[in-house]
């Protein structure tokens, strides 16, 4: 019942309606007409306010009011006990009432939880920064919907912030994306707060977060402190969280990107005209304002940002490319069969040789393209044909006068020696040297002139290095080149005490056990002597 609808009878009745003509013109039941006035009647008459609040339904019985004090102690002594086990208790003392009803009556009677206020507290200039990831799927109109992240690092003084777009969330974008914000904020801030993902925090032990020591390493280089914010705890680090939320409504909405690239544009434009620019609701300044307050207070950047690049090792293969992240590049057709390095940064693939000189630079695809092959035409052998033999017999007279024999029968009776032998300079690197020159007298004695006879010979006679070993090699190769003439001696713990405990401390420590080491000596002459 509406109030207009019980206005509208109380008007018609105090006008001379009939109740019975009220209930027909309104479509309403002729008893509660009646209910209605009675009920108006009595409340003028005794003082009270013609329209009181609504009276809460009357309870019916039930079944359980017996067994509410039994179902109140155990509420109270066991807060988090379910309802299925609240029944079973219960039927236990005679309850033989449904499961449903037991459930409505414990939602009633349970404490609802309380949550903790969130205290918003706010940092000097230059001490803390915040910083997370957020995932979106964006509809570009030259590159379709796809999911792209976003960097964000904000310094929780100004409110100034660093965001930027990326196709992952490795380790080394996190990387590279912090650089990208220290360049940007011109400093870095003495403590930055982070989620519990892998690439900063590896586990948690005891309540202590055990980080990640490639991150330590990162941090260390750049002098600031990183800190791992409770799982589950969101609020801990809400200036940045709440900088997503604006994220959203502002720079998100209402506008169409053609790339992923485009989008970083138009965040470059929308961080310098509108983020940095508006009056913040919480400080009152422009951030922009703000951040030349703290720029003093930040810790300066080193001379050296942090590598970011990272190392691989590659077998070039018989086409001569090697293979990344489901796409291939070209090398020099000279190294087909050779384990190279391979240096790479954000967006070049470098290639190196065993003497660390670069023999090809590529710029890496796109994470999304798989399945392409970048070739410089350089990298293909040349025309000449009676040079590309003579690079091979330079090859072959590696392994001996064997070598030089089974290529040139090789060359003579195939009609694709050429490429046979390719690959069995790919097939070489598997093998070591002296399997090799013993698979060629082999095959020479038997006249057996071709990749596949060489290769059987091999399975055979011969067992293929692991691969750990072909690169423990390989590094053991560089390390000796780099630490020539500049070998570290090792140092005696004594000399890191200093670090740990004061003199005073390490001297008393160190008088008990030199006088316990001389009776364990004392001891052992004692024992010695008896037997």
């Amino acid at each position: 019942m509406t109030d207009s609808i019980y206005h509208e009878i109380i008007h018609r009745w105090e006008n001379g309606q009939s109740m019975r003509s009220i209930a027909r013109s309104l479509g309403v039941n002729r008893k509660r007409v009646a209910r209605i006035v009675r009920e108006h009647r009595s409340a003028r008459d005794s003082g009270a306010p013609p329209r009181e609040l609504p009276q809460p339904p009357r309870r019916r019985v039930s079944k359980l009011d017996p067994y509410l004090e039994i179902l109140q102690q155990l509420l109270e002594r066991y807060p988090n006990i379910t309802v299925t086990r609240m029944h079973e208790e219960l039927h236990r003392h005679g309850y033989d009432g449904g499961y449903t009803i037991l459930r409505k009556r414990m939602n009633e009677l349970r404490t609802p939880p309380r949550k903790e206020p969130v205290v918003r507290f706010e940092t000097p200039p230059g001490a803390q920064a915040q910083m997370d990831w957020a995932v979106y799927d964006i509809d570009f109109s030259q590159e379709g919907r796809r999911r792209v992240n976003l960097f964000g690092y904000l310094l929780s003084y100004s409110r100034y912030e660093y965001l930027h777009f990326t196709a992952q969330q490795d380790f080394d974008t996190t990387i590279r994306e912090h650089i990208g914000a220290f360049k940007y904020l011109k400093g870095v801030a003495a403590t930055c707060l982070y989620d519990c993902f892998k690439v900063v925090v590896q586990r948690w032990e005891d309540d202590q977060a055990i980080y990640n020591p490639r991150f330590l390493a990162f941090a260390t280089h750049y002098g600031y402190r990183p800190r791992a914010c409770r799982p589950r705890r969101p609020q801990t680090k809400g200036k940045v969280e709440r900088h997503f939320d604006y994220v959203e409504k502002n720079l998100l909405n209402g506008r169409t990107f053609r790339s992923l690239e485009h989008l970083n544009e138009v965040t470059c434009w929308w961080l310098a005209n509108v983020a940095s620019t508006r009056v913040h609701r919480k400080t009152k300044k422009r951030p922009i304002d703000a951040y030349q307050e703290e720029l003093p207070h930040l810790l300066s950047l080193p001379k050296h940002h942090f590598d970011t690049s990272q190392v691989i090792y590659r077998v070039v293969d018989v086409e001569g490319f090697i293979p990344y992240r489901k796409n291939r590049y070209s090398v020099p057709w000279q190294w087909i069969g050779i384990l190279v390095p391979v240096r790479l940064t954000e967006d070049t693939l470098m290639v190196y040789n065993d003497r660390i000189e670069l023999i090809a630079q590529h710029r890496l695809l796109d994470h999304q393209q798989s399945g392409q092959d970048v070739l410089d035409p350089a990298h293909r052998p040349p025309r000449n044909h009676e040079q590309q033999i003579e690079l091979l017999r330079e090859r072959f007279a590696r392994f001996g006068e064997g070598g030089s024999q089974f290529l040139e029968q090789l060359l003579s009776k195939q009609r694709y020696g050429k490429h046979q032998a390719q690959k069995i300079l790919v097939l070489s690197r598997s093998y070591e040297r002296s399997d090799m020159m013993a698979a060629f007298q082999r095959a020479i004695k038997y006249h057996a002139y071709s990749y596949a006879s060489l290769e059987r010979i091999l399975s055979v006679q011969a067992t293929p290095k692991p691969a750990w070993e072909t690169l423990t090699e390989q590094q053991q190769g560089l390390l000796q080149d780099l630490t020539d003439g500049n070998c570290i001696t090792p140092r005696d713990s004594k000399e890191y005490q200093h670090l740990l405990f004061s003199e005073e401390d390490s001297h008393a420590d160190d008088a008990p056990d030199d006088q316990q080491d001389n009776d364990e000596q004392s001891k052992d002459k004692n024992d010695h002597t008896q037997k």
